[in-house]
């Protein structure tokens, strides 16, 4: 998707905390994760976006501590959510602890991740029943003759 003319603008517009989270993530830096900037969701455009883990990040500067933006803020996690796109909001100063903000990624990125326990189970495929002898259905497995 080719960006808008409001995404470059605010791309180049970056604030120095989403300059800082762009640095974390751009690259493939959390495994395979790929992250895009700015990205167009609905009604609304993602600070960071993660397609693969529906994951979005959003850097909140202090006008975000104001109630009519946080219920834009709230409205829009609300949408996300009723998509399965899980929301992670950092602030501007939070970014001054680069490891924190790596760690909460990498742990919420794992999550989101499909494991073995969370998946259900391919059921196996049927094999034809060989016939079974009497004598190998009586025996324990055990062959004396090794002994």
């Amino acid at each position: 998707m080719k960006p808008t003319g409001l995404q470059r603008a605010l791309r180049k517009k970056s604030t120095w905390a989403e300059k800082k989270m762009w640095s974390i993530l751009r690259g493939r830096r959390f495994s395979a994760y790929k992250f895009r900037r700015q990205h167009d969701m609905g009604p609304w455009i993602l600070d960071f976006y993660c397609a693969e883990a529906r994951y979005c990040l959003e850097v909140d500067g202090g006008q975000h501590g104001y109630p009519d933006q946080q219920a834009r803020d709230a409205e829009r996690d609300a949408y996300l959510a009723a998509r399965n796109i899980q929301t992670r909001r950092f602030w501007n100063y939070q970014l001054k602890d680069i490891d924190f903000v790596r760690e909460t990624i990498w742990a919420e990125l794992q999550a989101r991740a499909p494991h073995p326990g969370n998946v259900e189970p391919e059921l196996p495929v049927k094999l034809p029943k060989r016939a079974i002898s009497e004598e190998e259905e009586d025996s324990d497995g055990y062959d004396e003759s090794l002994s």
